[in-house]
């Protein structure tokens, strides 16, 4: 990593690594807590979620939705008609081995990830542009060092796509969390469309940083060491669901956060438990004036990056404000492109322990020199409130 900061910043990003490195248990050769495993639902608009329903067979017929057909291929129908948008429509079976390794290498980033003029934006209050930080690869074994990091894939109308997310920890369950955190704009379109399809979660996706033309011969264990994980409940911010479309600068940025609960595709041990991981989540984080060094982990995909492997920049943040009546976002100088969307940002508290404390959202349209995060406050606190609430408890 190129180093743009003060020493003092250095040595925080060296403590943050350190922290963030503690948070996975096992040896060398393979994760611990993995007796290896052989869904999220509904918009945050300031009422309760709705509950999960028992039968989702009835659940999807009441959306004229044939459970077989729509395993079969019916779920690749996006007319309008068909696109569920609202809260209370989601629906996201699980669909046994539909993400096989050939098909997650097709998966794309989403278009919109980085797709956007925010950086020329001069409403409210912004600094300038923070210096390009090289994103630099994360230690292997994965699973060792950023355990709760994973990849997040999905089907959209343009075809499958990628993003990035984080286990975090679920006040209601402790020590048996199923929440992941990522962007809204991993798991819906926006004012223009609405759920994205086949939701699923890979954490420590190709545990030893394999190439891509290595991966292509790799084992089931080596690309999902703990098993694959599929959205059954999802809860994104309403002003996201609501906002602009997505490829216009200012939709919604400052609220694009969701969180996912997931259960295994195989096996029946909770996300954390499988894992052996997962971290707090900081709602009450200083503004960027006054917090110290961030750290952004992910999946970037979009070149020169190839998708399959993690990177991390650690940074200071400064100011990126969009509208003057929305939150003002962290920017933080980063390389990393597209498909990292979604990955966790994370900082050291006084307690020594790391929080994730915003996710990446958006970067500058045609080049990728920096990152902007939504800031996480009472909004996104209450939306993971009634997730953990409702979906929580044992």
């Amino acid at each position: 990593m190129r180093s743009i900061r003060p020493t003092a910043v250095r040595l925080a990003a060296i403590g943050l690594v350190s922290a963030l490195a503690l948070t996975a248990c096992g040896g060398e050769d393979d994760p611990k807590a993995a007796d290896k495993p052989a869904t999220s639902q509904g918009a945050d608009k300031g009422g309760d979620l709705p509950e999960l329903p028992a039968d989702l067979t009835d659940r999807l017929k009441e959306h004229g939705i044939d459970l077989d057909e729509w395993k079969d291929g019916g779920w690749k129908n996006w007319d309008k008609d068909q696109w569920l948008r609202e809260a209370e429509d989601f629906v996201n079976p699980v669909i046994k081995d539909l993400w096989k390794p050939e098909r997650m290498d097709k998966a794309k980033d989403p278009v919109q990830t980085i797709d956007t003029k925010a950086g020329s934006a001069d409403a409210g209050v912004s600094d300038p542009d923070p210096a390009p930080v090289e994103a630099v690869e994360e230690s292997k074994p994965y699973w060792k060092h950023a355990a709760p990091v994973g990849k997040i894939f999905f089907d959209t109308p343009e075809g499958s796509a990628v993003c990035s997310g984080t286990i975090v920890k679920d006040p209601n369950n402790p020590g048996k969390s199923n929440l992941v955190w990522t962007a809204g704009h991993c798991v819906h379109a926006g004012a223009e469309g609405g759920w994205y399809r086949n939701i699923a979660f890979i954490p420590a996706y190709n545990k030893d940083a394999k190439s891509p033309e290595a991966l292509q011969n790799a084992t089931a264990q080596e690309i999902a060491p703990y098993g694959q994980f599929w959205a059954d409940w999802v809860s994104t911010s309403g002003e996201w669901i609501e906002g602009t479309t997505a490829a216009t600068a200012g939709a919604s940025y400052e609220y694009d956060y969701a969180v996912l609960h997931v259960q295994p595709e195989s096996g029946s041990k909770s996300l954390e438990e499988t894992v052996g991981a997962a971290l707090p989540v900081d709602f009450d984080a200083p503004s960027a004036t006054e917090i110290g060094t961030m750290g952004a982990w992910g999946y970037p995909q979009a070149p020169p990056f190839n998708g399959v492997q993690m990177f991390k920049c650690l940074d200071k943040p400064v100011r990126l404000s969009l509208t003057p009546s929305a939150p003002t976002m962290f920017r933080i100088g980063c390389t990393m492109t597209a498909g990292s969307s979604g990955g966790g940002w994370f900082h050291v508290k006084a307690d020594k322990q790391t929080y994730l404390v915003s996710n990446t959202s958006i970067g500058p349209a045609g080049s990728a020199g920096w990152l902007a995060g939504p800031q996480l406050g009472q909004g996104a606190e209450q939306l993971f409130l009634q997730m953990s609430e409702k979906y929580g408890k044992s």
